[in-house]
């Protein structure tokens, strides 16, 4: 909501101080399809260029966070709570072999079951499942266990990000495309230096709007747009982490309430339960938990 806000706004204050100011808008409208031709066509050519099919969808689907926001919402991390919960203490009361029906595979599991959001991300539960397959294969070394899954995180952190970063390198290209569209223009006005003034005003005036319209696109829409997505992403790698508090945690021999709530004090304010909160929840599922 406040994206679409804030191009609202983008669009009226440039504008509007522009008209106020006695600008003319149709120096600009006439200019306007050929240079963004120019500096657009560029700047998705080259980051057609420059990135892989894999990142270049990933920027669609990263557009569309901009405006949503981060998936995980509160109540999505009182679940991830609640089955970290119920793995741990069942892997603490009733032993590895108990559990490993449950991680061997998931959608079969009683337990993964009744969290349908968090089974459709694949990453999660497969982060869980193969840590906790780790465990009961005796590695049971809280630093070790740590690290494997640090680098885990660091590998899909980093690949979560690389679409945000191509977008971003747009933005930084987009000004001097700009200005490339604006030497065109200039060469352009020099074919016709035996032109009228007012004529030679006009198109130097077009010229002037790639330089513009570069810069804009740049510093008000693109690189804006990279900015929100490298922080949505950033937000949601927070719920990898809390699977790493949570099982290290469980691994230091902590009970598994405990281990939940030193996962619950790594949730992002906005979407962080209270105590009293997790504890309900935790309070509500299945005895057989």
């Amino acid at each position: 909501m406040f994206q679409i806000i804030g191009i609202v706004l983008l669009f009226a204050l440039v504008f509007g101080s522009y008209i106020i100011s006695g600008g003319k808008m149709d120096v600009i409208m006439h200019a306007l399809p050929h240079e963004m031709m120019a500096i657009g066509g560029a700047g998705v050519a080259a980051f057609l260029i420059s990135n892989s099919m894999t990142v270049i969808k990933g920027v669609g689907g990263g557009m569309a966070k901009v405006f949503s926001g981060p998936k995980w919402k509160a109540a999505d991390y009182r679940d991830l709570l609640s089955l970290l919960f119920q793995l741990t203490k069942t892997m603490k009361s009733k032993g590895v072999i108990a559990l490993e029906a449950h991680i061997e595979k998931p959608a079969d599991s009683t337990i993964f079951s009744r969290y349908p959001k968090l089974m459709k991300d694949h990453f999660a539960i497969d982060f869980i499942c193969d840590t906790l397959r780790m465990m009961t294969m005796n590695l049971e070394d809280p630093h070790q266990v740590e690290d494997a899954m640090e680098k885990q995180l660091e590998k899909h952190h980093h690949e979560a990000l690389a679409p945000s970063h191509a977008l971003q390198n747009m933005a930084d290209a987009l000004p001097a495309l700009g200005i490339v569209a604006a030497v065109l223009g200039v060469i352009k006005t020099m074919g016709s230096i035996t032109e009228p003034p007012a004529v030679l005003g006009g198109m130097i005036g077009g010229a002037l709007v790639g330089t513009f319209l570069g810069v804009f696109l740049a510093y008000g829409l693109v690189g804006p747009f990279a900015a929100r997505m490298k922080d949505v992403i950033e937000e949601e790698g927070a719920f990898y982490k809390i699977i790493q508090s949570v099982l290290v945690a469980h691994l230091h021999g902590n009970a598994a309430q405990i281990s939940v709530e030193i996962g619950r004090g790594d949730i992002p304010s906005s979407a962080q339960p209270s105590f009293l909160e997790l504890e309900a929840a935790l309070q509500a599922l299945p005895a057989e938990a």
